[in-house]
């Protein structure tokens, strides 16, 4: 029998709002977690008045708490809609506006940035948008610094996603800060969803992608993902795909929004990670593992990617200590 989580979250549900990300926030926050031998979170929907009807008169959505479950939300998720210009209720904003002042973590998913800026509380903090509305919300909300061209923005405690299939790669984000990444790649199995997709990644291509085999970097990337304790490189990579580094460079870029170099250090991060959740305690011997090389590397790069060092990461996400036996 799962355990039930302390952390609550809450989401606001409003007229017209999306079902897609309503769903998202239901997949990833509020099913029970039985592979995992217990809940992840206390989930909760609210809404401002008993019957919503959701985007485009899809359905109404009724039997939901009142604003009123926001009181002792520890993460609030705000309403989005497609209609970006027509103003929040004010009941809603306010609900905001006293969940930030209490120290709620605030997300919002596509649209839901503009609820939050409308709300006031990301003047001066960095959020993302649907690159569509990007002009939009400049001219809008100037004192925010918009972010347009990134999957999703973590600014500590208000979070935001760029588009819908961006809330869950940002749903996943959270999990992993919250919970480490070794649960949040469970819950992206029973998605069937990337475990990992780093909220600096372009929103989409800057162009197509040919549909030609000799240009997919599913092969030069699952042969590196089995070598991450070998020393790789951009020229190595590169060869392996048959390619030269600038065409390599350019290819990553269209496809994955990134460099060769920043897709590499993201995967050793990403399995130092996984080890220290595992229960590896030599940093030595994560350094080797990874292919990072030094202790003092992996702590300058764990440092720059989580924001914690080794041994802070440890404690928050490593194994916790077995109790003693009781006589």
């Amino acid at each position: 029998m799962s355990q039930e989580s302390s952390h609550r979250v809450v989401v606001i549900v409003d007229e017209n709002s999306n079902p897609f990300e309503l769903g998202c926030a239901t997949e990833i926050f509020g099913l029970s977690r039985p592979e995992i031998g217990r809940d992840l979170y206390d989930f909760r929907l609210c809404s401002p008045e008993p019957d919503t009807l959701m985007r485009d008169g899809f359905f109404t959505l009724t039997g939901v708490a009142d604003l009123q479950a926001t009181d002792h939300a520890d993460t609030l998720i705000v309403p989005n809609r497609p209609d970006i210009d027509t103003p929040r209720r004010p009941a809603v904003l306010d609900t905001i506006r006293r969940a930030h002042a209490r120290g709620t973590r605030l997300v919002g998913f596509c649209s839901g940035a503009f609820t939050l800026a409308e709300a006031g509380v990301l003047d001066g903090r960095r959020a993302t948008a649907h690159w569509q509305w990007a002009e939009n919300f400049r001219t809008r909300f100037p004192d925010v610094q918009l972010e347009p061209d990134v999957l999703f923005v973590d600014d500590g405690d208000i979070l935001t996603a760029a588009g819908s299939a961006a809330a869950l790669d940002l749903g996943l984000h959270i999990v992993r800060r919250d919970h480490g990444a070794e649960i949040a790649s469970a819950v992206s199995r029973r998605l069937v969803f990337a475990a990992h997709r780093d909220g600096g990644q372009r929103q989409f291509v800057e162009r197509p992608v040919p549909d030609l085999p000799d240009e997919s970097l599913a092969p030069v990337i699952a042969w590196a993902q089995e070598r991450l304790d070998t020393p790789l490189t951009v020229a190595g990579l590169a060869a392996q795909a048959a390619v030269s580094p600038a065409t390599l460079h350019r290819r990553f870029q269209a496809q994955l929004g990134t460099t060769p170099l920043a897709w590499l250090t993201a995967e050793r991060i990403t399995l130092a990670r996984r080890l220290i959740e595992l229960g590896e305690t030599r940093l030595d011997v994560v350094a080797r593992r990874t292919g990072l090389g030094t202790t003092a590397n992996l702590r300058a790069l764990m440092r720059r990617e989580t924001g914690l060092n080794p041994s802070a990461y440890r404690r928050r996400f490593g194994p916790r200590p077995t109790p003693a036996p009781a006589e």
